[in-house]
């Protein structure tokens, strides 16, 4: 995974801070340049009568110019990272900073969690649902709070892997990331209770950990010497499953639905679970077009 260029999209307040510090972190790890954008209501798109279109023009350019003077002074103690702060006019923030991210170069997108989350957890709101479902480059999602805990750094990358084409993808780019953060790489399958007899749950439990642990052995032997844990977590939903490990500090990596529009995140309904679920940051990555054939990812599909 290249991340070379970093847009975290800002606003005041907490989930702003929040979408920051996310972004520092990758940032510091990957040694990354950051772009700290802000996506404010455009003029209108006729003039107004008199001096009224001229004088909403200069406010939005006044708030646009004071929202950005929040965020410098929120990044007063980030000295270590290159930052610039840019703003745009859109009508949709979340389309407003996948153009930004498009006019920078940017290979991921930050920002942080809607108001009204729990704390230490994701709400997806308009900014972000539109991000979810239209940005060609990752999209990773700061819990609420986050800004407030600092965690030092980025220890672990989780990867929710569901044996497809898409997950092989995630898996590779994980491994890609971690080696150049030096992040260790966790590999998780969640597997839903359905009321079954033990007996046969533990037999399936079985097969999909041997499944799971031989899949992760091939990939390991293609992509290098990277610390790898594994781990089949059960429950009866998304929620109880993913509280059985510990995501302090980590990132959650979760490949497209591969129903979705290549070259653009798209949420699937246990994708949204495991948003709405995760104790920690949540990468979405983009569903990218099939390799050709004889290369790392010959059998991957559309």
């Amino acid at each position: 995974m290249k991340i070379d260029q970093i847009l975290a999209g800002f606003i005041p307040g907490g989930r702003g801070q929040d979408g920051l510090r996310l972004a520092v972190l990758l940032a510091r790890q990957t040694g990354a340049r950051l772009t700290v954008g802000h996506v404010h209501v455009p003029a209108w798109p006729t003039p107004g009568p008199g001096r009224i279109d001229a004088e909403w023009r200069t406010y939005v350019a006044e708030q646009a110019a004071h929202t950005l003077e929040q965020a410098r002074n929120a990044m007063a103690d980030v000295r270590d990272v290159p930052v610039e702060y840019v703003s745009a006019a859109h009508r949709g923030s979340g389309r407003g900073l996948v153009q930004l991210a498009g006019r920078i170069g940017a290979d991921v997108v930050v920002v942080g969690s809607a108001p009204g989350g729990g704390r230490g957890r994701i709400r997806i709101g308009s900014t972000a649902d539109q991000l979810l479902h239209t940005s060609p480059v990752p999209v990773a999602l700061a819990p609420r709070g986050y800004g407030e805990e600092r965690p030092p750094g980025i220890e672990r990358l989780t990867v929710a892997y569901r044996r497809d084409p898409a997950s092989d993808e995630a898996v590779r780019q994980a491994f890609a990331l971690a080696a150049r953060t030096g992040a260790s790489l966790r590999l998780i399958t969640i597997v839903l209770s359905g009321g079954r007899p033990a007996k046969v749950e533990e037999e399936m439990l079985g097969r999909l950990r041997e499944r799971v642990a031989a899949d992760l052995e091939e990939i390991s032997r293609r992509h290098g010497d990277v610390q790898v844990e594994v781990n089949v977590l059960e429950g009866r939903n998304v929620a109880t499953a993913l509280s059985r490990i510990d995501c302090e500090d980590s990132i959650l990596i979760c490949a497209s639905s591969e129903t979705g529009p290549l070259r653009r995140v798209f949420l699937g309904d246990t994708s949204l679970k495991i948003i709405r679920s995760a104790p920690c940051p949540v990468m979405m990555l983009p569903r990218n077009p099939p390799k050709k054939s004889g290369s790392a990812g010959k059998h991957e599909k559309p």
